[in-house]
């Protein structure tokens, strides 16, 4: 399994950011490989968003997907002030939830 992490710092410009995001992850839900994602942002509009891919081709199907291209230029040209992508493979995990 891999992990695609993206850091990001929103802009003060977020018209249309809540909708495209719903929308890309709709779509991403579509994609056969695509495991889910965690996210955390804080008060001053930065945060981490990572998605899980069961393989490199899961990924690279959603790199090249049109609507998150669109996404990706308008997050460039207005909804961030920077990001950085990382992509990794997860060799281990280990999950914990407590019991009720």
């Amino acid at each position: 399994m891999y992990a695609v992490i993206f850091s990001l710092k929103r802009s003060n410009t977020l018209e249309g950011y809540q909708e495209m995001d719903e929308l890309t992850m709709q779509e991403a839900e579509k994609i056969n490989g695509y495991k889910g994602y965690e996210s955390v942002y804080n008060e001053n509009q930065e945060g981490i968003f990572i998605s899980y891919w069961e393989s490199m081709e899961a990924i690279n199907e959603w790199r090249n997907n049109t609507l998150h291209k669109t996404a990706k230029l308008k997050g460039i040209e207005q909804w961030y002030d920077r990001y950085s992508i990382k992509i990794c493979k997860i060799e281990h995990s280990n999950d914990f939830v407590k019991k009720q």
